[in-house]
């Protein structure tokens, strides 16, 4: 099951699980659409993953298997 994230690792935006602006690797590090095109050119800097778009869970499936609202943020 996907932690979904609340926010990007390097600039710390929002991003709630019905966001398409976040995107993942293999390992869940999580990203914002900007980080991802402008600074990481869609590689993971903490795996040299491949970074996706996220997927987005339902409202059903958030009750059931809410998100992560722990933050990940890189200095």
């Amino acid at each position: 099951m996907l932690e979904l994230r609340p926010n990007c690792e390097l600039c710390d935006k929002d991003l709630p699980p019905e966001s398409k602006e976040a995107f993942i690797c293999t390992f869940e590090c999580t990203f914002c659409i900007h980080c991802t095109n402008t600074k990481l050119e869609g590689i993971c800097p903490n795996c040299s993953g491949e970074l996706v778009r996220r997927p987005i869970r339902t409202v059903a499936s958030l009750k059931k298997f809410p998100a992560s609202l722990h933050r990940v943020h890189s200095k």
